[in-house]
């Protein structure tokens, strides 16, 4: 899978129901430049349910928890058989700066979120090397 900005996948080795993939933070947002590695593994019931995924790296983020469990609608209820994994990892980036804040899994991420000078410290100590 390749062609989008900012994301990618593939299958991990041999088995084709655990990927492995990875997002960038979008431009102009406080994530830009960081990456984000992520696992996706599908049951035997995709499409029709959707993937589980998680975030490998960490991620402080109001819908991610501390476990890289992700809050995300087409994920859950919203699932489409239509979507495929270039779909969810979009969606995924897209939250990263769009996050829900009225269904925060991490309530100290969404709370600081008002505020993106504060925020954006926040993530650079937690996540960028000090290369970067």
């Amino acid at each position: 899978m390749s062609g989008d900005p900012g994301i990618s996948a593939f299958p991990e080795e041999d088995n084709i129901f655990c990927w492995k993939g990875t997002i960038t933070g979008s431009k102009d947002t406080v994530f830009e430049g960081t990456e984000y590695r992520l696992s996706l593994s599908f049951s035997n019931d995709y499409p029709f349910k959707p993937p589980k995924v998680k975030f490998e790296t960490g991620c402080f983020h109001p819908n991610v928890d501390n476990y890289g469990n992700i809050c995300l609608d087409i994920l859950q209820d919203k699932w489409s058989s239509a979507y495929d994994v270039r779909t969810i990892l979009l969606s995924i980036q897209s939250l990263l700066g769009e996050p829900n804040i009225s269904s925060p899994l991490n309530t100290q991420a969404a709370q600081l979120w008002s505020n993106q000078e504060e925020y954006r410290k926040w993530v650079e100590k937690l996540y960028k090397s000090p290369n970067a």
